[in-house]
């Protein structure tokens, strides 16, 4: 399951990354959107 939100996430959410942003500049969504592709990439590959 989580295998499948983690290529769903890849596709659909945007990659702040290749963006080249600032974490602490980053706004409340922002971070919490890493948050949550961090969770579930973490629950994916473990």
């Amino acid at each position: 399951m989580y295998k499948l939100l983690a290529k769903l996430n890849k596709i659909i959410l945007p990659s702040f990354t290749r963006q080249q942003l600032d974490i602490s500049k980053a706004k409340k969504w922002q971070l919490a959107l890493i948050g949550y592709r961090y969770y579930i990439t973490k629950r994916a590959l473990g």
